[in-house]
C-alpha cells in the first residue's frame, strides 16, 4: 500500500516524562489525606494514561522519556509500569518507550530483567531503531527511537533519525531540548526545530519540558509535527507545573497528522490565585474572598483535586493585618478548614503577600512637602530602633508634630503604640501611614 490516502485512520498516544513515584517538590506540610494522595499521584496518571489508550483503541502508545525519576527507580513505580503496558500488550496495543536524562539506561536499578511484555519496545542507545506498525495486516506506521545512556547528553541525536523506506506515517520518539522552544529545562541532546523538520519525519513525539507545546504542524498539511506533550502530572507549584496535565491523542487520516488533542490523565493539579486586596476592608472578607476563588476553580478542574496558592497584591490598609505576627498563618489554617472535607481535595498550601502600603511611600519620599519631611522623620526613628528595643515611647510626638489637628492623630498613633507583638520598625511604619492618613484627609 504505497498510496497514502488508502491508509485507514487510526490515533495513537504520545505520553512523556512520568516521573512515576516521584516527591512532590516545593510543597510544605500537608494533611494525611492530602499527603496520601499525593504520593499515589503520579502512579494513578498512569494508570489512566493506560485506560484512556484502552478506551480510544488506539493503535500504539509512545513515551518519550523521564518514566522514572531518577537512578533509584522504587520497585512499585517500576512494576506499576509494566504492568500498565501488560495491559495495553493483553489488548493488542505496541507500546514504544524511550529513556531520557533522568532514566538513563546505564544508571540505576531496574527490577526488571527479564523479558518485557509482548507487543512493548524499549528502544536502545546508540543507534536509533526502527519498528513498522500494522493494523490488520496493513502497514500503518514506522516508530524510531533512541535513548539516552547517560544523563548529560550533549550529542544532537535527533539527526541519527533518517526517514525510512515504505508506507505509514513516519514517528520519531525522542527525549531532547529544542532550542528556543521552552526556558529554564537543562540543554540535554540539543537540537533546533529546523534540524527536526530536515529530517523528513511526519511527527516528532517529543520529551523533556513539561509544559504542553505544538512547535510545529498544521493540520492535513505535509509540515513536520513537532509536539511536546508536557508531563503526565504535576509535582510542584512551578508556573510549568500548573493546570492540565496528560497525554496528547494524535489523530491520524489518510497518512497525515490531522489534529493532537490534550487530554488529561492528572489526579491532582496545581494552580495560583491571585488577588488584589486593594478594596477589601478586612481579614473575614479577605478569607470569604479566597474561599470562592478557590471554590470556582475547583469547579473547573474536572474533577481534579486542587493544590493552590495564593498570591496577594494591590496598596491597602488591609496590608498591616497581614504583617502582624501569625496573620497570614491563620489565615491559611482558616481556608484549610473551610475545606477540610472536600472530595477530591482543596488544599492550600501556602499565602504569599506581596500587598503594599495604602500610601506610596517611594512617590511621597521624593517631594517638597510636608509629607517627606514626615516620611525622612520616620526613616530616621526607624533606623534607631530594633526589634529588640521598644523605647518609641516618642514616636507619637515626633510624627504628629506640626501636623494640623495634632492630638486627633497623636491619640490614634498612641493607642496604636500599644498594639501587642509589633516589632518597632513595623510600628514606625504604621504610625507614617496613619499620620499620612490624616493629612491628606485634612487637605481634603
Amino acid at each position: 500500500m504505497d498510496d497514502p490516502s488508502r491508509t485507514p485512520d487510526f490515533s495513537f498516544v504520545h505520553a512523556a516524562d512520568l516521573h512515576l513515584d516521584t516527591p512532590f517538590k516545593g510543597i510544605g506540610s500537608t494533611a494525611p489525606h492530602v499527603a496520601a494522595q499525593l504520593r499515589e499521584a503520579s502512579l494513578a496518571a498512569f494508570d489512566a494514561l493506560v485506560d484512556l489508550c484502552l478506551h480510544r483503541h488506539v493503535a500504539f502508545l509512545v513515551i518519550a522519556g523521564d518514566i522514572y525519576d531518577g537512578p533509584e527507580r522504587g520497585l512499585r513505580a517500576q512494576l506499576r509500569f509494566r504492568d500498565g503496558l501488560a495491559r495495553l500488550s493483553s489488548a493488542g496495543i505496541p507500546s514504544f518507550v524511550v529513556h531520557g536524562n533522568h532514566d538513563p539506561v546505564e544508571t540505576g536499578w531496574s527490577a526488571l530483567s527479564g523479558a518485557w511484555p509482548e507487543h512493548v519496545t524499549v528502544f536502545g542507545t546508540g543507534t536509533v531503531q526502527a519498528v513498522a506498525v500494522e493494523v490488520d495486516g496493513v502497514p500503518i506506521a514506522t516508530v524510531q527511537g533512541i535513548s539516552f545512556a547517560q544523563r548529560s547528553e550533549c550529542e544532537n541525536l535527533a539527526l541519527r533519525f533518517a526517514r525510512e523506506a515504505g508506507p505509514g506515517l513516519q514517528v520519531g520518539v525522542l527525549h531532547c531540548n529544542v532550542r528556543g522552544a521552552a526556558s529554564g529545562y537543562d540543554d540535554y541532546s540539543p537540537c533546533t526545530l529546523e534540524d527536526l523538520r530536515s529530517i523528513g519525519l511526519d511527527y516528532w513525539a517529543l520529551g523533556h519540558v513539561h509544559t504542553r507545546m505544538v512547535l510545529s504542524g498544521r493540520r492535513g498539511s505535509d509540515e513536520a509535527w513537532a509536539v511536546y506533550p508536557g508531563n503526565l502530572q504535576a509535582r510542584s507549584p512551578k508556573p510549568s507545573e500548573r493546570g492540565p496535565k496528560g497525554a496528547v491523542v494524535v489523530r491520524v487520516s489518510a497518512g497525515r497528522v490531522q489534529d493532537v488533542e490534550l487530554v488529561g490523565c492528572d489526579v491532582v493539579r496545581f494552580d495560583l490565585v491571585e488577588l488584589d486586596v486593594g478594596e477589601i476592608d478586612d481579614l473575614a472578607e479577605l478569607r470569604a474572598r479566597l474561599v470562592s476563588a478557590a471554590r470556582d476553580r475547583l469547579a473547573g478542574a474536572d474533577g481534579r483535586a486542587l493544590v493552590l496558592r495564593g498570591h496577594l497584591v494591590g496598596r491597602a490598609e488591609l496590608h498591616f493585618d497581614l504583617r502582624r505576627p501569625g496573620a497570614r498563618e491563620d489565615l491559611l489554617s482558616a481556608l484549610r478548614e473551610d475545606f477540610e472535607s472536600d472530595q477530591p481535595f482543596c488544599w492550600w498550601d501556602s499565602i504569599d503577600d506581596q500587598s503594599r502600603p495604602a500610601v506610596d511611600l517611594d512617590a511621597a519620599r521624593g517631594g517638597s512637602d510636608f509629607a517627606a519631611d514626615l516620611i525622612a522623620l520616620a526613616d530616621q526613628i526607624r533606623l534607631g530602633v530594633s526589634n529588640d528595643d521598644v523605647a518609641v515611647g516618642n514616636l507619637a510626638t515626633d510624627l504628629s508634630d506640626g501636623l494640623p489637628g495634632p492630638l486627633r492623630t497623636r491619640r490614634a498613633i498612641e493607642q496604636l503604640l500599644k498594639s501587642p507583638g509589633l516589632p518597632p520598625a513595623e510600628l514606625v511604619d504604621r504610625a507614617l501611614v496613619l499620620a499620612l492618613g490624616e493629612l491628606e484627609g485634612d487637605r481634603r
